[in-house]
């Protein structure tokens, strides 16, 4: 397996989130097959095995950039484990999440998380990305949340119903630890213009809207937002995002369908405080949970 080839300065990653984590770990690595993946086997090997032992399948190694940050096979600390390209990188329902090295940003970060209510957590997460990657400002923002877990850019105000295309995604995934709940975050951001098998939503680049912007660079502007979202998250859950998601948010007011039988489409109606989206239908508005659920525009393939 091939060194990491960019330089993602880990070192100052760490130094920047350490305070906020005790324990961190911050990982590059040039390939893995998920690293979701990575870090959920990692949780689930934990209990009876020793430090240092490899579990199946979690494809990571040390970071050369810094002997600092070494790999940890077996681990319930917090972590945030990069790769340059991932292999067999997911989406929600099993959908695979397509990179290229260089051109994409893909990483997940790992941490043990109390939350009174998960409700609305990966609404939450893409407040605090698109935030970081586009601050608020008092033009209509480019960057659209499309619910649960899209990040879209968008080809005009939201309000006169602009076109999109997606962005980046996230993928949240939990397991239990003993007496925690870890939750692993995957994060994919398109950085630069790459082919890609299916643009069947479109497809957009970080560098639509900074020409300077880069993989490491996106990471370093978003890693800490991120972090200190989930804590806000924790304290205070969706309602403290509520109004920020409904700032960017894309599907509002627009045609949708929906993979429930009982909500085959509708009109999107934006969220519950519990981040569920509400769709108005001929027998009123229903709410849909996010879970397996899948919503697409309405003429959308």
């Amino acid at each position: 397996m091939s060194e990491p080839s960019i330089h993602w300065d880990a070192e100052a990653l760490w130094q920047q989130l350490a305070p906020l984590l005790p324990g961190l770990s911050v990982e590059v690595v040039a390939r893995t097959l998920s690293t979701n993946t990575a870090l959920l086997e990692r949780a689930r090997a934990a209990p009876g095995r020793r430090d240092g032992d490899e579990p199946d399948g979690a494809l990571v190694r040390r970071s050369v950039e810094s002997a600092a940050f070494g790999r940890r096979a077996v681990d319930l600390q917090p972590c945030l484990l990069v790769a340059e390209h991932q292999t067999g990188g997911r989406g929600r329902q099993g959908r695979s999440w397509q990179s290229a090295a260089g051109a994409s940003l893909t990483f997940s970060l790992g941490l043990a998380l109390a939350a009174p209510d998960w409700s609305g957590l990966s609404l939450a997460v893409g407040v605090a990305l698109a935030e970081a990657l586009e601050p608020v400002s008092t033009n209509a923002p480019r960057i659209g949340l499309k619910w649960p877990n899209d990040l879209w850019l968008m080809d005009g105000p939201p309000e006169l119903a602009a076109s999109g295309r997606k962005l980046g995604g996230i993928l949240i995934e939990t397991v239990a630890a003993g007496t925690q709940r870890l939750v692993v975050i995957g994060i994919g951001l398109n950085v630069q213009l790459f082919d890609a098998a299916d643009t069947s939503t479109g497809f957009a680049a970080l560098q639509e809207l900074d020409p300077t912007m880069t993989a490491p660079l996106a990471l370093a502007r978003i890693a800490r937002p991120l972090v200190l979202a989930l804590q806000q998250f924790e304290r205070e859950g969706f309602a403290a995002f509520a109004q920020r998601f409904a700032a960017r948010d894309f599907l509002r007011g627009r045609p949708v369908r929906t993979t429930l039988a009982e909500v085959p489409e509708g009109i999107a109606r934006g969220v519950s405080p519990q981040g569920a989206l509400l769709v108005q239908t001929a027998g009123g508005v229903t709410r849909v949970a996010s879970g397996e659920v899948s919503v697409r525009l309405a003429g959308q393939g």
